[in-house]
């Protein structure tokens, strides 16, 4: 028998740590080489016919084969399907592509899973406020085994479009309005769509989208123009783009929206610069549906043939639904107007994407199932992820939680009992069958012991029919207290889903300010795609919960909420408008040369008549509102109270390279174990061009039980301090900086460090 020598491993243990990385390095700088001549075999064999061809996709046919696409995949004229949800149909047309094809390319299956596939989560917005990547993660990569097991292997999403205005519908499908808090969002759901082998039948490709800058559309319009300086779209809405590409993202799609008079679809400074050549972006780049066309209507191409010329010269790998690559793409190379090596570069991207995939391999081709039930893990961690993601934005009199104990509540609103609305915008398969209504889950937590009155009050959100008001009113005088469910409906936010004004719809607030007139404590619950100007409703409740649009399992967890079962940790990822005309307004906005201060301002009520008001009224704000949000970015409440204390910071300087550590005491003074959201936030005082007010570097939730205090540190790299200058160029300046710790971005203690040249 070999006798080890303990002194001998240790010798050899910090080699071992030294020549893994390398070692694991090698391998997959291997198994990408072998994936890479594979992807150049096949491509070497393939017609310009079946080139073309892997660059279509298009939408499915309800379940149905017409012989033209029988045709099409015998002829390998197809490169991608989305939206085929039987899965017989599914596993036919692959047994077409593979079996009756010369060359056997499967399909990649296409389907939009953005918040779940059987199994809803909270809308990427509220899961945003939730403000935990892990949490991200696990959700999607549940999402991304539901829709493998369903026959599909890529998803588009994440959106990651830094959204500053809510009237914008599609702000529901994305994380908010901070490029630190959306890029680690959107790596985290990346990781989980993707898993750590895209292989894997348990994994499905994401699609960071859309690129870029759809989120920042004028007024709020979708699909409408977007006029962003290189250095704003460089430093607030390409971050989460590059931390998604940084994660390893399968694809990119493109937007609707032109960026300062060029299409995203034949965007040449974007796909091929920035992406492919500056960050090196390896993956298939797919249109958004039929939005390569659509260039025609912006007045960027004369028509489909030249749609067909920008994109392909742009970056553009697939055509979504649209035709210009199908009809035209042959006549182009032939008459030389294209290059060959554009459409086999596109192509080659695409096969890369299929190996990553497993698909040439045929490791994925008999999948697609009927999708089951959501499992109990699934539903446990739906449940979770909702309760982490409700923001509490009021609590007057610590009204909330709730005691078990109470003799009645009153259950009032069109939002309390509705098993669709609760699953939001992009609901495509999941099943009100699966979902536990706020009522439902109310009643059955409270069990017998307490009358729970239930009232509509309203048939639907947007309702103006008064009269089930008197019977929701006589409810809640019958109660010890009133939840009133209100909120918009799933249609009133997403895609083409833009609002104008952000109030409740319908009669609502005439609801509960006739609920609230019964005299009893009303708490109110807001289930909704985007931030709603609340200000005078909430003012007329003693408590407010933010829930978004929660999915399967949000009447379990505000029940829970509801009823001190967990506290409140969410934080809202957005600044609340207190009315449609503060817009845009976002935390991280710049100073100006007279900015507003917290020193009261003469207002439009108190100035006389005939006069003209001088300088104590001259700053950038309104004269009938002010300058402050409703709630701002960051914001939230909990059921315990945190306190922070002996903000340090390591060194009063640093130089590029260095790493400052910036640590907080926080305490749980309150009496119940919760978390917190600590936000570290920094300001550069003095740059050659100016910088935002305040701006997201860091955050951390941390757990905290009651009367216990934890040192939170931060680890601050200067590198991390720079922005765009007016050369294009990331720098850091020299010069004094201010950090904040806190508990959302218009508080917490405040220090000071400098950035001094090497």
């Amino acid at each position: 028998m070999r006798t080890i020598n303990p002194s001998r491993c240790r010798t050899l243990n910090p080699w071992l740590s030294l020549m893994m990385p390398l070692f694991l390095g090698l391998t997959a700088a291997a198994a990408e080489s072998d994936m890479e001549k594979k992807v150049a075999a096949l491509l070497a064999r393939m017609t310009q016919t079946e080139k073309v061809g892997q660059m279509a996709q298009i939408n499915a046919f309800q379940g149905q084969i017409p012989d033209d696409l029988k045709n099409r995949l015998r002829q390998g004229r197809l490169g991608s399907m989305l939206n085929e949800t039987d899965p017989n149909t599914s596993r036919e047309i692959q047994r077409i592509a593979v079996e009756e094809s010369r060359l056997g390319i499967p399909l990649i299956m296409g389907r939009d899973v953005i918040h779940g596939f059987r199994t809803i989560f909270p809308i990427p917005l509220g899961q945003a406020a939730a403000w935990d990547p892990n949490l991200v993660r696990a959700c999607a990569a549940v999402a991304a085994d539901e829709a493998a097991g369903a026959g599909f292997h890529w998803t588009f999403t994440p959106m990651m479009d830094i959204a500053r205005d809510p009237r914008w519908g599609r702000i529901a499908e994305g994380f908010g309005e901070d490029p630190y808090l959306g890029s680690a969002l959107a790596a985290a759901m990346v990781r989980g769509f993707q898993g750590d082998d895209l292989a894997s039948p348990h994994a499905i490709a994401a699609c960071a989208k859309h690129f870029a800058g759809y989120g920042a559309a004028e007024g709020g319009r979708d699909y409408d123009t977007a006029s962003i300086p290189e250095g704003l779209l460089r430093d607030v809405y390409l971050p989460p783009f590059k931390a998604a590409v940084d994660a390893g993202v399968a694809t990119i799609m493109t937007s609707f929206n032109e960026i300062n008079g060029v299409p995203s679809s034949g965007n040449t400074l974007l796909l091929r610069r920035i992406l492919r050549e500056e960050w090196g972006f390896k993956g298939l780049v797919v249109s958004d549906w039929e939005s390569m066309p659509e260039m025609i209507d912006h007045g960027f191409c004369k028509d489909l043939r030249d749609v067909a010329v920008k994109s392909l010269t742009a970056g553009v790998d697939m055509e979504m639904q649209s035709t210009a690559y199908a009809d035209h793409l042959d006549d182009l190379v032939k008459s030389g107007v294209l290059s060959q090596d554009l459409v086999d570069g596109a192509v080659r991207n695409i096969l890369r994407v299929k190996a990553r995939l497993g698909l040439l391999d045929r490791q994925r081709l008999s999948g697609a199932r009927p999708a089951g039930r959501p499992s109990p893990k699934a539903l446990e961690l739906a449940r979770q992820a909702v309760a982490e993601s409700v923001v509490l934005l009021k609590n007057q009199g610590s009204v909330l939680p709730l005691s078990r104990g109470l003799k009645s509540v009153a259950v009032i609103g069109p939002m309390a009992d509705d098993p669709y609305e609760v699953l939001g915008t992009w609901n495509r398969d999941g099943q009100i069958e699966d979902t536990v209504t706020p009522l439902a889950a109310i009643r059955a937590l409270l069990g017998s012991s307490t009358a729970v009155h239930y009232a509509q009050g309203l048939p639907y959100s947007r309702s103006k029919d008064r009269s089930g008001f008197a019977g929701a009113v006589e409810q809640a005088r019958q109660s010890d207290v009133a939840v009133i469910f209100a909120g918009e409906e799933a249609i009133l936010s997403g895609e083409a889903h833009s609002r104008a004004h952000l109030d409740l719809p319908g009669v609502q607030n005439e609801l509960i300010e006739a609920v609230a007139g019964a005299g009893k404590p009303v708490v109110l619950v807001i289930l909704a795609g985007r931030p709603l100007t609340i200000g005078q409703v909430s003012a007329k409740v003693q408590a407010v919960l933010y829930a978004w649009h929660p999915g399967t399992m949000g009447g379990p967890a505000l029940a829970d909420l509801l009823f001190g079962v967990v506290s409140p940790s969410g934080k809202l990822p957005i600044t609340f408008p207190q009315t449609e005309g503060q817009i845009p307004v976002y935390y991280a906005h710049k100073n100006t040369g007279r900015p507003p201060t917290r020193v009261p301002l003469l207002m439009i009520d108190d100035i006389p008549a005939r006069a003209y008001q001088s300088a104590p009224g001259d700053a950038a704000r309104y004269l009938d509102i002010g300058y402050l949000p409703l709630y701002p970015f960051g914001y939230g409440l909990s059921y315990t109270e945190f306190r922070y204390a002996n903000l340090r910071i390591s060194s009063p300087q640093a130089k590029l390279g260095d790493t400052l550590q910036v640590s907080v005491d926080l305490t749980n003074a309150g009496k119940r174990e919760a978390q917190e959201t600590v936000q570290l936030y920094v300001r550069d005082l003095v740059a050659s061009l100016t910088r935002p007010v305040k701006e997201l570097k860091g955050f951390q939730k941390v757990p905290l039980k009651s009367g216990q205090t934890r040192t939170v540190t931060f680890s601050l790299p200067v590198s991390t301090l720079g922005f765009h200058n007016s050369q294009m160029r990331y720098v850091v300046e020299p010069g004094g900086f201010r950090v904040w710790v806190g508990g959302d971005s218009q508080s917490g203690l405040e220090s000071g460090f400098e950035v001094v040249a090497p």
